[in-house]
C-alpha cells in the first residue's frame, strides 16, 4: 500500500507542477530577486568604469586667442634725414603692420638694420647694413625696404614648393646610377667634402630655426618608370624616322614625365633610421644622356627640376663623368643648395640688390625675414589648433579631458602670451615661445585619449551594449512583471477568498 500511495503522490505532484519545491513561489522569487541584486550591484563597477574623465579648459582664454596677432618690432637706423623722413610715412608702415611688422626709427646704438646711401652705383646687402646709390629715389628705398621685411607678401613665386615647417629635417642625399653595367657610371662621391663647402654655410646660417641632419646612399641600378623621348643625332640630310636609336643617342624628358620621374617602387629612398621629415635631393646618372624638354619639344638649358615638398633632382652631364667628375658633383650640390632654401622658403634678395656674403652664406636680412614668417606661422598654428580644440570639446559632449591635455592646452596658452610678450624685445624669443606653443597644442590635439571618440561615437556604444544586454534584460524584466501581476492577483483571490470565509461564518452565526 506505501507503494501505491508514492506513486500517487508523485502523480499529484506532475498534474500540479506548483507541488515541486523548486517551483515554490519563496524559491522561484529568490532566483528572479539575485539576478536583479546582481545586476544593481554591478551598476556602480560598471559606471566606474565607463565614466570619462573630463576636466575644464580655459574656454575663455582658447577664445581670446583667436582675436590676436603676433607683432614683431624692427627698429631702423639711418644717418640720412631723407631717409628717416621716408621710413616715418604712414602709406609705408601700415602696409609693414598689415603684415605684423612694426617699425620705427631708432636713434640709438640698438638697432636691427641700418640703412645708408652711398657713392657707389649698385644696391647691395653686407651684414645689417643696407646701402643706397644716392641718386636713389624714396619710394625705391621703401620698396626694397620692404621686399627685405616681409618677402613673403610681396613675392609668392615658390609658395607652392614650400614644405610645412618642423624645427628638424633630414636631408638624404642620394646618387642613382640608371645601370652601371651599361652605359656611363658615377660608382662614389665626395659627399662629406661637398656638403663642407656647398651646404655646411646655409645651415649655419639657419641653425636658430632648424636642426639638420645628414644620410646618403649611392645606388647602381635605378630604372626609370618610363622610356624617355629619344632624341637621335644625326645628319641634316638624314631623317630621324631612319636613324636607330642607340645608346650614344640623346633622350629627353617631358614635363609629364617629370611628375612620375621618381620611380618609388624600385629606388629604395625612405629613411630607417629617423622619424624626422625628409627632403630627398638625387642626382641622376643616366646611361645616355638625358635631358629636359621644355613644352615646346626643345631641350632645355637646365638640368636639374624641384619636386614640391619632396626635395630636388639633378641629371648628370655623361660628358663630366668621364672628363671632370669633380665639376659635376660641385655643380650639382651648388644646384642641391639652391634648391634647399627654396623649399625651406628662404626668400630671394630683390632683382636689383646684391649680397656681400662669402660662398655659400645666405644674408641676415634673409634669415631675419625667415624667422619672422614662421614666428608669426607657429603662432597661428598654435591659436587654430587650440580652437579646434575648444571646437572639438564643446562639440562633443563625452570627450574625454585628461590632465595631460588639460596641462598641455594651459602650457600652449602661457607659451603664446610669453611669445607675445617677448616680440618686441627678441624675435628669436618670440620664434622658440611660439614654435613650443604648436608642440604642446598639437599634443593634445592628438593625445590618445582625445583621438579615440573621434571614430567611436555614441551611436557605436549604443550598438555594442545593445546586443550584450538587450537579450538578458528583456527576459528578466518580463519574468518580473508576469510575477508581479500573479502575486497580485493571488493577494486578491486570498483577499475574496476571507471575506467569503467571514460572510459565511457570519450566516452561520445567525
Amino acid at each position: 500500500m506505501s507503494d501505491n500511495a508514492s506513486i500517487k503522490e508523485e502523480d499529484d505532484q506532475l498534474k500540479d507542477p506548483s507541488k515541486l519545491y523548486y517551483q515554490s513561489n519563496g524559491v522561484r522569487w529568490s532566483i528572479i530577486a539575485s539576478y536583479w541584486l546582481v545586476i544593481f550591484l554591478a551598476l556602480p563597477l560598471w559606471w566606474k568604469t565607463t565614466s570619462i574623465e573630463r576636466l575644464s579648459l580655459p574656454q575663455s582664454q582658447m577664445d581670446a586667442q583667436s582675436e590676436r596677432m603676433l607683432r614683431l618690432s624692427v627698429a631702423l637706423r639711418s644717418s640720412e634725414a631723407r631717409v628717416r623722413e621716408a621710413l616715418d610715412r604712414p602709406a609705408f608702415r601700415e602696409q609693414l603692420a598689415d603684415e605684423g611688422v612694426d617699425v620705427h626709427v631708432a636713434s640709438g646704438e640698438k638697432f636691427d638694420y641700418e640703412i645708408a646711401l652711398g657713392n657707389h652705383q649698385e644696391t647691395y646687402v653686407e651684414g645689417r647694413s643696407l646701402s643706397f646709390p644716392e641718386y636713389v629715389s624714396d619710394d625705391e628705398i621703401l620698396d626694397v625696404l620692404k621686399s627685405l621685411l616681409v618677402p613673403h607678401a610681396v613675392n609668392r613665386q615658390h609658395e607652392q614648393h614650400v614644405v610645412p615647417f618642423a624645427s628638424r629635417y633630414q636631408l638624404s642625399f642620394s646618387l642613382l646610377n640608371e645601370d652601371a653595367a651599361d652605359g656611363d657610371s658615377m660608382l662614389s662621391w665626395p659627399i662629406r667634402d661637398a656638403i663642407q663647402r656647398h651646404l655646411t654655410p646655409t645651415v649655419n646660417d639657419l641653425a636658430n630655426l632648424y636642426n639638420f641632419t645628414f644620410e646618403s646612399q649611392v645606388q647602381f641600378h635605378a630604372p626609370l618608370a618610363f622610356e624617355p623621348e629619344p632624341i637621335s643625332v644625326h645628319d641634316d640630310d638624314e631623317s630621324a624616322a631612319d636613324v636607330e636609336p642607340s645608346n650614344d643617342d640623346m633622350a629627353g624628358i617631358t614635363s609629364e614625365q617629370l611628375t612620375v620621374f621618381v620611380n618609388s617602387a624600385e629606388w629604395s629612398l625612405s629613411s630607417s633610421v629617423s622619424n624626422d621629415p625628409v627632403l630627398h635631393f638625387l642626382l641622376f646618372v643616366p646611361k645616355r644622356p638625358l635631358h629636359i624638354l621644355t613644352e615646346a619639344g626643345e631641350l632645355s638649358s637646365s638640368r636639374a627640376f624641384l619636386i614640391p615638398q619632396w626635395g630636388g633632382v639633378v641629371l648628370a652631364d655623361t660628358q663630366d663623368l668621364t672628363t671632370d667628375p669633380a665639376r659635376q658633383v660641385n655643380a650639382a650640390f651648388a644646384t642641391f643648395r639652391a634648391q634647399l632654401v627654396t623649399l625651406l622658403g628662404v626668400p630671394q634678395l630683390p632683382p636689383n640688390v646684391t649680397a656681400r656674403v662669402p660662398p655659400g652664406h645666405i644674408t641676415p636680412w634673409q634669415a631675419d625675414a625667415l624667422l619672422r614668417r614662421r614666428a608669426r606661422e607657429s603662432a597661428q598654428e598654435a591659436r587654430d589648433t587650440l580652437r579646434s580644440i575648444s571646437r572639438l570639446v564643446n562639440q562633443i559632449e563625452n570627450m574625454p579631458v585628461g590632465a595631460r591635455v588639460r596641462d598641455d592646452v594651459q602650457g600652449a596658452l602661457h607659451a603664446l602670451e610669453l611669445a607675445y610678450s617677448s616680440a618686441s624685445a627678441s624675435m628669436l624669443a618670440a620664434f622658440q615661445h611660439a614654435a613650443h606653443a604648436t608642440v604642446l597644442a598639437s599634443r593634445a590635439f592628438f593625445s590618445p585619449g582625445m583621438l579615440q571618440l573621434l571614430y567611436f561615437p555614441p551611436e557605436h556604444i549604443y550598438a555594442v551594449y545593445m546586443p550584450l544586454f538587450a537579450s538578458a534584460l528583456i527576459p528578466l524584466a518580463a519574468t518580473a512583471a508576469r510575477e508581479l501581476r500573479a502575486w497580485r492577483k493571488g493577494v486578491k483571490a486570498a483577499a475574496q477568498v476571507a471575506a467569503a470565509q467571514v460572510a459565511a461564518a457570519h450566516v452561520a452565526a445567525a
